[in-house]
């Protein structure tokens, strides 16, 4: 068993394996090390009628997984922020931290301030990572409970609902390996996502340039 390897936490351990990791890469720090998108992604096709054939016949209740993955991501989301908001001063604050320090807070807390809760939270959960970072973040920088509630919620049903979908629709038409389609698959999702924020960062440089 490989807690590292999408394909090993589907077929050793399960539904309750999955929601496991699901938690951990979004409630807390050491997720950091977890997959995400491909864990949902194999997750999807291991629920999918023929899918689970390429995977070794693992098999994932379809109804289960696309109910309680959500609630697993949204449960993660407000443990990180709790754990944020509580005791991130302590690690965040050290200027000489290589993942958590000042810097990021001061990033995060720009982030937000910036592009508007909503979009920063939802987009989030679409960036490896970030989707890890930004809700203890979110509780070192003191963003409001109602607002983070809202917007974690949302950005978990997307996030596992639309990764696990792609999976489950595309499990019945996959042939050969589910490894060889992984990479790119992942890879626009991430793209997708990443528009936006590239667009408003193209819109601000544009901005600057024409009031030099």
């Amino acid at each position: 068993m490989n807690l590292f390897d999408a394909h090993s936490i589907v077929a050793d351990l399960g539904l309750a394996g999955v929601l496991a990791i699901i938690f951990a890469e979004t409630g807390l720090l050491i997720g950091l090390a977890f997959p995400g998108d491909s864990l949902l992604f194999i997750a999807g096709v291991a629920a999918s009628g023929s899918g689970a054939a390429l995977l070794g016949n693992a098999h994932l209740p379809a109804g289960a997984l696309f109910l309680l993955a959500p609630l697993a991501a949204l449960l993660g989301g407000h443990v990180g922020y709790f754990f944020g908001h509580k005791y991130g001063r302590k690690i965040f604050d050290r200027p000489d931290g290589r993942v958590f320090n000042h810097q990021r807070v001061l990033a995060t807390d720009k982030w937000l301030r910036k592009y508007g809760t909503g979009k920063a939270l939802i987009f989030a959960r679409f960036i490896p990572f970030v989707r890890t970072l930004i809700n203890p973040m979110a509780g070192v920088v003191g963003l409001d409970k109602k607002k983070f509630f809202i917007f974690n919620a949302v950005g978990a049903i997307l996030w596992t609902e639309v990764v696990i979908g792609l999976g489950f629709i595309l499990g019945e038409k996959l042939k050969g390996s589910v490894d060889a389609y992984l990479l790119p698959i992942i890879g626009v999702i991430v793209l997708a996502s990443l528009v936006p924020v590239l667009l408003e960062i193209f819109r601000e440089w544009q901005t600057r340039k024409h009031h030099k």
